[in-house]
């Protein structure tokens, strides 16, 4: 399926404006997790949506940094929920979220080192084998860095996606705050990363606790998030892009209204957002 344009994550308060009004909103990018469990109203919704809206699915269970084994059942309850909703792509985050089976509900950095990267690289190409596709990953934002790395973030990133032969969601916003966060030049980033595996775009808002960034996406856009995005096009080209927001969520216009705001930034109708 291929994919252009510009889409929202789906959250459930819009579920009823999403089916009854009209947005120009060209897809929609489902958390995974919210639609594993059989039958109910969200399943009900997405059935209703999916008939209407193109879709790609995102997930924050996959942990492909930590040590324990890929959980299986996890991945066979995704690949049932792809067959249903088929998916433009499956994507996850480079990142680990729990070890020894314990989860800590947090998108956690990696070591950027060989060993890492060596194992990253084989629990890819396991998921994929079980998944039948190609999966994308997405950087994190990050508020503590490693002794032991031994290259850069995107360095890393570039080589998994290289090794295991999988794409890259690169989030905007994540590159931005870490940028802050580490005092590197995230132009430096984007150069970085192979622009034949970025397949989509993630823009969101942050918070600003007096120099330190976190990742709240609860915000609007910021300014110089919407500057690196320009940048960002230039590079890379028309990406599928889509805003994120998980708190403080406005009426569907407001984001809609947002949404436009990238579609002229990416055609170059500004160079900026307040």
């Amino acid at each position: 399926m291929t994919l252009e344009g510009f889409g929202l994550g789906l959250r459930p308060v819009h579920y009823p404006a999403l089916l009854s009004e009209h947005h120009a909103v060209d897809w929609l990018e489902i958390l995974s997790e919210n639609y594993l469990v059989p039958g109910g109203q969200p399943l009900d919704y997405l059935d209703r949506i999916r008939a209407q809206f193109p879709v790609v699915m995102h997930g924050v269970s996959l942990s492909i940094g930590s040590t324990d084994p890929i959980d299986r059942g996890y991945l066979s309850d995704l690949k049932s929920l792809a067959r249903r909703v088929e998916p433009a792509w499956i994507s996850d985050h480079l990142c680990w979220t729990g070890v020894e089976g314990r989860n800590v509900h947090d998108l956690l950095p990696l070591p950027y080192t060989e060993e890492a990267l060596a194992s990253v690289t084989a629990r890819v190409g396991e998921v994929q084998d079980i998944l039948g596709r190609q999966i994308l990953l997405e950087n994190v934002s990050s508020y503590l860095s490693y002794r032991d790395s031994e290259m850069t973030e995107w360095e890393f990133l570039s080589e998994v996606a290289r090794r295991s032969d999988c794409a890259i969601l690169l989030d905007i916003n994540n590159i931005y705050v870490s940028s802050v966060n580490h005092g590197y030049d995230p132009l430096n980033y984007l150069r970085g990363v192979p622009k034949e595996r970025v397949r989509q775009f993630h823009l969101a808002g942050h918070s600003d606790m007096n120099g330190h960034l976190i990742d709240t996406h609860d915000h609007p856009i910021a300014a110089p998030v919407w500057a690196l995005y320009r940048e960002a096009v230039e590079h890379f080209g028309p990406v599928p892009t889509m805003i994120e927001r998980d708190d403080n969520i406005p009426e569907l216009g407001e984001l809609v209204a947002e949404l436009d705001v990238a579609r002229a930034v990416a055609s170059g109708e500004t160079r900026a957002a307040a």
